[in-house]
């Protein structure tokens, strides 16, 4: 069975005339055969043109037989009654309808699509595919499939609409049968059928819609920005001004203002058919993406004049480095990625040692060019990180998934910890004023947010719980505790008190002035990321 019938003719009849190019003509008669669309221009336009004539035998029309099944379903219906009010807005008085004209429109030079403004004419070719490659192959990604988009003018839409309108009443006039919008192939759809075959093949890798390399193409037309304007007069709450937006008329403020606008204010407003563009659209821009990868491990802060991530006030860097920085610079060097985003189980203050197996973190490596790596090459980049500071150190270094990190969330407000704290006392003690801290188990503190984080954090009242505590006499004015206690909990607020905002505190419990002198996390007890062999 032919792609075209002869319920089609008048369709044809009219967008070719109209100066809309074979494979948008394809597009408007409904046909979801892929094979067809990729078919060379001027093949399809030369069987078209014969199609005109009556003349569909297979040997003059070979690329309109191509039998492939559609992959949308005709929705085509008689319908009882619709104006036919075309005519009475002096629309399609330019447009050749019957088959009188066929020598005119046969004698129609190339010329630049007035649906796709030349995204199916031009930016089909070889030449281009090619184009779109070289920018891939010079990006130096590595990729095993992609994924393609296309990003088109917000005012093709516009132009769809005026089409859709004139043939849905050309062919209820003609043949008494409605067109849904849902019938028509999306022009991007059509344009994945033609480029993505030709893309696998210079990139030798498959077209994957789950792929997480991206190859896009951003499109726009400039001679044709200002035919999608009149729709902000007619539907003004379609189009509000959003942040880092430089144009309020993007594809889906004009698209959802399509929806609302009534036919016959569209048709006040724009013309059907519009008139045909002289220039082609252009291709803004060729860009690459690859999906994040996460790195996961352990790090050991043994520095007391380091922050976890960078110390900047007001504009002005206090501290040269952090832990952060002393990480993921050797993480966005060797997978030469564009940025990266660092989290961690919690955080220390910069005076604050992390001992013991370490605080679990992860590191989100934002399109990175590399992302095959070996065991082994992993355990070499965790080797030169710890090979290149003496202030931390790294171990479980390994490649995980974005599902994985929840975990290192989980549990947030269970999960424990255990510190070890050096306390000065401004009044004597001997061992046995301490003695009785070892015996306290599960003490519910109540605390409210630290005074020196109310400028960062809102004001609450926080319950936590210091699970356990084991007592060090050093001499009659410092003694260290080890404390194991709910996560969240602040240490330093609980020995000193914050001004009575920690109750109970060390001070109360020794009715003594007590304050915190150092304060090392000795485990985090979170059992992520796995741990790993040396």
């Amino acid at each position: 069975m032919p792609s075209l019938t002869e319920k089609d003719r008048p369709i044809v009849e009219l967008l070719l005339g109209a100066g809309t190019c074979p494979r948008c003509i394809l597009r408007f008669c409904r046909v979801g055969s892929q094979t067809l669309y990729r078919h060379p221009y001027k093949d399809l336009m030369k069987d078209l043109k014969q199609f005109l004539k009556g003349n569909q035998e297979k040997e003059d029309t070979a690329c309109l037989d191509v039998a492939d099944p559609p992959c949308k379903r005709f929705r085509l219906g008689y319908t009882e009654e619709r104006p036919d009010d075309l005519n009475q807005n002096e629309v399609l008085s330019q447009t050749p309808l019957d088959n009188d004209d066929n020598a005119a429109v046969e004698n129609l030079a190339v010329q630049v699509c007035s649906v796709c403004l030349g995204i199916l004419q031009e930016f089909c070719e070889i030449d281009f595919v090619k184009k779109i490659c070289e920018k891939v192959n010079s990006a130096d990604y590595q990729f095993t499939s992609f994924v393609f988009s296309v990003s088109l003018p917000a005012q093709l839409s516009v132009r769809e609409v005026s089409f859709f309108i004139i043939s849905l009443h050309v062919l209820f006039r003609k043949l008494g049968l409605s067109l849904a919008k849902e019938d028509i192939v999306q022009l991007k759809e059509a344009y994945k059928w033609i480029i993505h075959p030709q893309l696998s093949e210079e990139l030798g890798f498959p077209a994957d819609g789950k792929s997480l390399f991206e190859v896009s193409v951003v499109f726009a037309h400039p001679e044709t920005d200002e035919e999608c304007h009149f729709l902000a007069t007619v539907c003004p709450d379609c189009f509000k001004p959003a942040k880092n937006k430089q144009s309020v008329f993007t594809r889906m403020a004009v698209v959802k203002a399509l929806e609302k606008i009534k036919e016959q204010d569209f048709l006040k407003h724009f013309p059907c058919p519009p008139s045909s563009p002289k220039n082609l659209c252009v291709a803004l821009e060729i860009q690459c993406n690859n999906g994040a990868v996460f790195v996961a491990g352990r790090y050991n802060k043994y520095s007391r004049n380091l922050p976890q991530t960078p110390w900047i006030i007001d504009g002005e860097r206090k501290l040269e480095s952090s832990v952060e920085e002393l990480i993921s610079e050797h993480l966005m060097a060797e997978f030469k990625a564009d940025s990266f985003n660092f989290s961690s189980s919690g955080r220390e203050d910069v005076d604050v040692r992390t001992l013991g197996n370490g605080r679990p973190f992860a590191v989100e490596l934002v399109n990175p060019h590399r992302i095959h790596f070996t065991a082994e090459e992993i355990k070499r980049l965790q080797q030169t990180i710890n090979n290149s500071s003496d202030k931390i150190q790294v171990r479980d270094l390994q490649l995980v998934t974005r599902s994985a990190i929840g975990r290192m969330k989980e549990g947030e407000e269970e999960k424990t910890k255990t510190y070890s704290a050096l306390i000065w006392t401004d009044k004597t003690i001997q061992k046995e004023h301490i003695a009785f801290l070892d015996n306290i188990k599960e003490l519910k503190l109540d605390q409210k947010t630290p005074l020196r984080v109310l400028h960062r954090r809102p004001l609450a009242l926080r319950c936590r719980i210091i699970h356990t505590m084991k007592s060090e006499y050093i001499d009659e004015h410092h003694f260290r505790l080890r404390l194991k206690t709910q996560a969240g909990t602040y240490v330093k607020e609980f020995v000193h008190g914050d001004f009575g905002r920690t109750k109970p505190n060390i001070g109360s419990l020794l009715d003594r002035t007590t304050d915190i002198l150092e304060l090392d996390v000795e485990s985090v007890d979170i059992d992520w990321p796995p741990a790993l062999e040396n």
